[in-house]
C-alpha cells in the first residue's frame, strides 16, 4: 500500500490537538501522536516498522532538516553538503559522494534551515543571509542563502563525532606509531605547549582530545571552544563556549574574550579548540605567564605553514613581527601535523619541535618524526 506523505503532512499541519499543544522542544510526542492519527485517518494499514518509518520521515519534515536527516543518522557520514535542492553530497571515509537525497525545491530547503535555526532565535533571510548554529547532537551547521547565492541555500554540516577513539585504536590502524604515541604522551607530561595542525577533517580534534586525556587530576584545565567537540577526558576540566550576538542583541563572547576569562579561573592549562584570529596573542600571553602545557589546533598542512598561520593571526592583533616571533620562540614547543593519505585515511604526518630564533630573526624548527621517516632541520 502506497503512502501519500503530502496528504499525511496536510492532515498533521491542520491537526487541532497538535495546534493546541506545547511548542518547541516539548512538541515531539504530540507531533508523533498527530502523525499516527493522520495515518489512521488515511485508512492505512501499516505494520510496526512501516508506521515507525512514516513517523520518522514526517517528524524530519516538521522539525528537522527533512530529507537530509537520514544522512545525519548514518554513522559513517562525517559531513553533509547541500549544494541546492537537487545536489546533496556527503563525505564517507574521507571521500565525497553524491547522494540520491533531494528536496522538492529551494523554498523547501530554506524552510528546513529555518526549522533548525528558528528555535535558537536566529534569522535566515535576505537581510541575514548567513547563519551558524549547532544541531541537537552537537553537529555544526552553516547555511548561506540569497542574495549571496544564485539558486537557493547552501548548507554545510560537520557532524559531531560520537565515537571517542583511543590511542590503541589509532596505533592498530597505523595512524599513530607506538614510539610517536609515547613521545606525545611524554610531551604532555612534561607540560610542553602543543599545536595540532591539519586540514579540515584530518583528526585535529581527535588528537587534541587524546592529548587532553593524558593530563592528570593534579591539574585544572580550562577549555575554550566554539562548540563542545572535545571529549573532556581529564579528571578536572571545565568548558567555556563562544557565543555570537544574535539579531536581537544579547550577550556575545568571542575566543579572545573567553581566553581572558580563562586566565582568571586558576587554570594550570588552557586548551583552545582552534585558534582562528587575534585570540592567539592571549594564548601566547597565557604561556608566557606560567601556564605551561597549553594546547590548541590550527588549520595548516605542515609545520612551516602552521607557524606562518600563527604569525599571521598575531599580526592581525597589531603586534610587530619581531615581537611575535620572539614570543612564539619562548612559548611554543611542539607541532603535531595530521593529514590524509591517498585512500582518505587519517594519519599523523609530522611532529616537529621549535628551536627558537635563528640569526636572521626567523623561527627555527626541526622534525623529530615524519611519515616518510626522513627528519631534517629546516627554517620556517
Amino acid at each position: 500500500m502506497s503512502v501519500d506523505l503530502d496528504r499525511i503532512r496536510g492532515r498533521v499541519a491542520h491537526d487541532p490537538v497538535l495546534a493546541a499543544g506545547a511548542p518547541g522542544a516539548n512538541r515531539g510526542p504530540a507531533l508523533r501522536a498527530a502523525i499516527a492519527r493522520a495515518v489512521r485517518a488515511e485508512g492505512l494499514l501499516l505494520d510496526e516498522r512501516g508506521l515507525a518509518a512514516v513517523v520518522r520521515e514526517m517528524t524530519d519534515l516538521f522539525t528537522g532538516l527533512g530529507p537530509a536527516e537520514r544522512l545525519l543518522r548514518s554513522a559513517d557520514v562525517t559531513d553533509v553538503m547541500i549544494n541546492g535542492p537537487d545536489a546533496v553530497w556527503v563525505e564517507r571515509a574521507g571521500r565525497l559522494e553524491l547522494t540520491a537525497v533531494t528536496y522538492p525545491d529551494a523554498e523547501s530547503l530554506r524552510a528546513a534551515v529555518l526549522r533548525v535555526v528558528g528555535p535558537h532565535g536566529l534569522r535566515f533571510d535576505r537581510a541575514h543571509p548567513a547563519v551558524d548554529t549547532r544541531l541537537p547532537d552537537g553537529s555544526r551547521l552553516h547555511a548561506i542563502g540569497e542574495p549571496l547565492t544564485a539558486r537557493g541555500p547552501l548548507v554545510t554540516i560537520r557532524k559531531f563525532a560520537t565515537v571517542a577513539h583511543t590511542w590503541d585504536q589509532l596505533q592498530q590502524a597505523g595512524a599513530v606509531p607506538g614510539d610517536v604515541r609515547r613521545l606525545l604522551c611524554d610531551a604532555v607530561a612534561d607540560r610542553r605547549a602543543i599545536v595540532c595542525a591539519g586540514r579540515t577533517g584530518t583528526g585535529k580534534t581527535t588528537m587534541l582530545g587524546l592529548l587532553l586525556g593524558e593530563v592528570t587530576a593534579a591539574e585544572r584545565v580550562v577549555v575554550v571552544e566554539d562548540a563542545p567537540e572535545l571529549a573532556l577526558r581529564c579528571p578536572h576540566a571545565v568548558r567555556l563556549e563562544t557565543r555570537a550576538v544574535g539579531p536581537d542583541g544579547g550577550v556575545s563572547a568571542d575566543f579572545r574574550a573567553l581566553v581572558r576569562q580563562a586566565l582568571r579561573m586558576r587554570p594550570d592549562r588552557i586548551v583552545v579548540g582552534e585558534v582562528r584570529g587575534t585570540e592567539v596573542v592571549d594564548v601566547f600571553a597565557a604561556l608566557a605567564t606560567g601556564h605551561e602545557g597549553c594546547m590548541t589546533t590550527v588549520h595548516a598542512r605542515a609545520a612551516d605553514e602552521a607557524l606562518v598561520r600563527l604569525e599571521g593571526m598575531a599580526l592581525l592583533a597589531g603586534l610587530p613581527l619581531d615581537a611575535i616571533r620572539a614570543q612564539m620562540a619562548v612559548c611554543l614547543d611542539l607541532l603535531v601535523i595530521l593529514g590524509r593519505d591517498a585512500s582518505g585515511s587519517r594519519r599523523l604526518q609530522q611532529v616537529a619541535t621549535i628551536d627558537g630564533l635563528g640569526a636572521d630573526g626567523r623561527l627555527r624548527w626541526h622534525d623529530v618524526w615524519r611519515l616518510d621517516g626522513m627528519p631534517k632541520p629546516v627554517a620556517a
